[in-house]
């Protein structure tokens, strides 16, 4: 490990440490300094991926995702209280601590978190590229930018499907940049104008203009009645849903092969594989 590598870990730790036993965020056991590794005992969470959840549906409401959206807020509003700025939240980094039905939403992997101050904007560019806000390819942003990819992952939530989508990353940053999405009426006729607000909200290219946590908490969508939400049936954005799913698994796979066979190739043999 490189020396910037082991002070990118021993700044994880840390932050796992400083936001403490909140519900929503991995729990951090113990952690070890080798000589040439460092080790960190986590939290076991056996549940799987939450989109892989929610794909396993026969049924899925406004009212379910909703109350997907007010744990994604609540752990981001901690974040965001406690000086911490996640950078790349994403379908991935939300999983089950248990195979139960009830079972706790956990956020992970914070590799690319970071302490902040008020007022403090950041240059490097981080994230994956379907959730990076447009302000942190202009590589001039603060907090806010978790917003913005919370505000994607709803989008796909709800509707099914990315809100960014582009095979040429170019042109995809370019929309992004631009904030050019739409709520086409074939998967978006049927869900409420609450949700659509709350997203228009979030997914706003100027971060000063773009709703925070705690206003997000309180928004109606989230207040609002949950028998008028659970009427929401989104059945035919499911089938959507579960094809983007499918294919967000394919790629990350073939990600994982071709970077075990590159390590192969210049290491000379990889585990796992």
């Amino acid at each position: 490990m490189s020396a910037e590598d082991v002070e990118d870990v021993r700044r994880e730790i840390s932050i796992l440490h400083h936001l403490g036993d909140h519900p929503n965020v991995v729990e951090l056991i113990d952690a070890y300094e080798g000589s040439k590794h460092i080790y960190i005992v986590m939290e076991l969470c056996k549940g799987g991926e939450l989109f892989d959840r929610i794909v396993a549906k026969s049924h899925y409401s406004e009212k379910e995702a909703a109350s997907t959206f007010r744990t994604m807020m609540r752990t981001v509003a901690h974040c965001h209280n406690l000086g911490v700025i996640h950078r790349d939240l994403k379908p991935e980094n939300f999983v089950l601590k248990t195979t139960a039905d009830d079972s706790p939403i956990k956020a992970i992997d914070f590799g690319l978190s970071t302490y902040f101050e008020p007022a403090q904007h950041f240059h490097d560019i981080v994230g994956s590229a379907y959730y990076v806000a447009p302000e942190v390819l202009k590589k001039e942003y603060d907090k806010s930018c978790d917003m913005w990819s919370i505000g994607v992952i709803v989008y796909i939530l709800l509707g099914g499907y990315p809100p960014f989508i582009e095979q040429d990353q170019k042109r995809l940053f370019y929309r992004i940049r631009k904030g050019q999405y739409e709520f086409h009426d074939e998967y978006w006729g049927g869900v409420s104008k609450d949700a659509k607000d709350l997203i228009s909200s979030m997914l706003t290219v100027d971060p000063k203009k773009r709703v925070t946590a705690k206003d997000a908490l309180s928004n109606s969508w989230i207040t609002g009645s949950d028998a008028k939400l659970a009427a929401m049936d989104l059945g035919k954005n499911l089938e959507e849903f579960k094809k983007f799913n499918a294919k967000r698994k394919f790629k990350a796979a073939v990600k994982g092969v071709t970077a075990a066979n590159m390590m192969k190739k210049f290491v000379g043999g990889a585990k796992g594989t």
